[in-house]
């Protein structure tokens, strides 16, 4: 009844810094010690873990490496006070959290970023402000933490490797008659970016594009021909 278990995935996992963002690419810390374990992933994809995680994974995997991979967060929304429509006036605790717990937030747009803030208050590396009810990130100082991830309440930021050539900045999946009347620079699920994209590298599920970095070559054929302009 034994069942032969990799003694390596627990080392390597205490080596992660058990926060689950999904930077490396993977849905759990869990899930990325299994993958470097059976050699199906690179050991540089975890930055929270530090230049010490990344030796000791290393060390642990007898590899060399490549050195840690450059991460940086990117806010995948337009919806400033210009873009998107007011659906109320609020009046209360000035944080995104709080906010979002009225009605989804000023915004009509309910996938959209809340623009108080709770992202710069976490960043350690001072890389976020908000500039028109829009958080936005300074490359040149993200470290791709992942800390603003998770003060989110939306879920609009994503972490990327960098640099980031293409990016989808809507996170709305509401059909594009109903989020034309919430946002102009909303993903309406057009289809016009995947039937020129010629590395396949771009999808529509629920009305909303997606890339997959993996695939995309950053020619911009995308940016030319989205509706929204909301490929940039």
């Amino acid at each position: 009844m034994f069942v032969k278990v990799d003694v390596r995935v627990e080392k390597l996992r205490k080596c992660l810094p058990g926060a689950n963002c999904g930077a490396c690419g993977f849905s759990s810390c869990d899930a990325y010690a299994e993958a470097l374990a059976a050699g199906e992933a690179k050991t540089n994809l975890c930055l929270p873990a530090g230049e010490e995680g990344y030796s000791h994974i290393n060390e642990i995997l007898g590899v060399s490496g490549e050195g840690l991979a450059k991460m940086t967060a990117v806010v995948q929304c337009l919806g400033n006070s210009s873009t998107m429509k007011d659906k109320m006036e609020y009046d209360g605790i000035k944080t995104c959290f709080a906010v979002k717990q009225l009605f989804g937030g000023e915004g009509a747009c309910t996938f959209g970023c809340l623009g108080y803030g709770d992202c710069v208050y976490v960043c350690p590396s001072d890389a976020i402000c908000v500039e028109d009810n829009l958080a936005r990130i300074n490359p040149r100082k993200c470290t791709g933490c992942a800390v603003c991830v998770k003060a989110c309440p939306v879920d609009v930021i994503m972490i990327q490797a960098e640099p980031v050539p293409i990016a989808v900045m809507c996170k709305n999946t509401e059909k594009g008659g109903v989020l034309k009347n919430k946002c102009s620079k909303g993903c309406i699920g057009c289809m016009k970016c995947v039937k020129v994209c010629k590395t396949g590298a771009i999808t529509v599920s629920e009305s909303l594009a997606s890339i997959d970095y993996k695939l995309c070559n950053g020619c911009r054929e995308c940016v030319d021909v989205c509706i929204a302009q909301c490929i940039v």
